[in-house]
């Protein structure tokens, strides 16, 4: 499965964790960890070309299809010419 998202170009984060008990006393983080985005394997149906596309999306691109329509949602992200 791909690492980001073919619409949003979600990718993964470096984010820092840290102790809720080091929090209330002094400065002593904990290291780094790595967030990942919620992706999903969808098939898009395009009724306009009448085409699926398999896709690797996150859940804010599903969204945003099912808002904005699956032609003007991927032909704005450059994944229909």
């Amino acid at each position: 499965m791909a690492k980001s998202c073919a619409i949003t170009k979600k990718s993964s984060q470096v984010a820092g964790g840290y102790k809720n008990k080091v929090r209330a006393t002094i400065f002593r983080p904990t290291g780094t960890r790595r967030q990942y985005p919620n992706l999903q394997k969808k098939r898009i149906y395009v009724a306009e070309l009448g085409k699926t596309f398999p896709l690797v999306i996150s859940t804010e691109a599903i969204r945003t299809i099912a808002k904005n329509g699956a032609y003007a949602t991927l032909k704005k992200a450059g994944i229909i010419k």
